[in-house]
């Protein structure tokens, strides 16, 4: 279910919005956690279980390392990035790699093709992020296993993001108003994301589609400035859609009281690639900066260590 379909605007997003406002201080939390597994299991019900797991490993690796001393906090943490990037591997690469080994070896037969759940990456990247801030000890370790499922399970960013750090909600999980204000900066911020979205990004869709059709013999026979207005239409087709969910999950968060970061910040205008990168996808780029990055030593890392962290979702 995207931001932009029928049964998201006129359904589901809705009721949930009315149930949310309509009832008392302590039940909010609760409505907001049911809505946001029922946004889950609508895309496979059997993957709320597989959000709940995660959730419940980083909860327990998080209070045993915060308890823990020496070496054991080091142990609880590789115990975390273990189980929750071996989850994010097997499903994102499994199938890949017996395929390769399929056409390699001609083993094994049966290939399995595995679904990837949804938002499976953003909520994997939050989870690593909560543990490793908990494990640094910028943060104390949330002791309520709803509220920390309730934090990786947000709907408004489980699509396209933003990353949301723990550190940058804790506070409004456990304390949070909606002003008048709030609600209408909310909804002009959504609604902006989604004309983005539906009027420019699908449009530029559309042109790039039919000047570079992909898998029709006619590509091969278009011209030279084709391919050029057929890569312009892309890079803003990518640029739209992806800042369109960004403002779309803002103005959502921001109609109930949450504050999220700016996810992008005008790439097209960099001034270099280096720039460009700290403007696009802002949250993506600043974890593997923090987490990936600056941990394998920064720029005194190997090349190798270079390139696995500008790796992108």
């Amino acid at each position: 279910m995207v931001f932009s379909s029928f049964a998201f605007l006129l359904i589901f997003f809705p009721v949930h919005l009315a149930a949310y406002l309509l009832v008392p201080e302590k039940f909010k939390n609760p409505v907001l956690l049911a809505s946001s597994l029922i946004f889950y299991a609508w895309g496979g019900p059997r993957y709320v279980l597989l959000i709940c797991f995660e959730a419940l490993a980083s909860w327990f690796f998080a209070l045993r390392i915060e308890s823990s001393e020496g070496t054991m906090r080091r142990v609880w943490l590789i115990g975390e990035l273990v189980c929750l990037l071996g989850l994010l591997g097997y499903f994102k690469y499994w199938t890949w790699i017996l395929t390769n080994t399929h056409n390699l070896f001609g083993a094994p037969a049966d290939i399995p093709q595995i679904v990837l759940p949804i938002g499976i990456s953003f909520y994997t990247f939050q989870l690593i992020s909560y543990v490793v801030d908990v494990y640094r000890g910028t943060i104390a370790a949330q002791r309520n296993y709803g509220k920390l499922l309730l934090y990786c399970s947000l709907f408004h960013q489980c699509i396209a993001g933003p990353i949301v750090r723990y550190e940058t909600v804790a506070h409004e999980i456990e304390h949070r108003h909606a002003s008048e204000r709030d609600l209408y900066e909310g909804v002009r911020r959504f609604s902006i994301g989604l004309a983005k979205k539906c009027v420019l990004a699908n449009a530029c869709a559309s042109v790039c589609d039919s000047v570079l059709p992909i898998g029709s013999p006619s590509l091969a026979t278009q011209v030279m400035s084709g391919y050029w207005l057929g890569m312009l239409f892309y890079a803003l087709q990518i640029y739209l859609d992806f800042s369109a969910y960004s403002d779309m999950a803002i103005g959502m968060g921001r109609m109930i009281g949450f504050h999220y970061l700016e996810n992008f910040d005008h790439p097209y205008q960099c001034s270099s690639v280096q720039d460009f990168w700290r403007r696009w996808h802002i949250s993506l780029s600043s974890f593997f900066r923090d987490y990936v990055y600056i941990p394998l030593g920064g720029s005194r890392c190997s090349d190798v260590c270079l390139i696995a962290s500008q790796l992108r979702v």
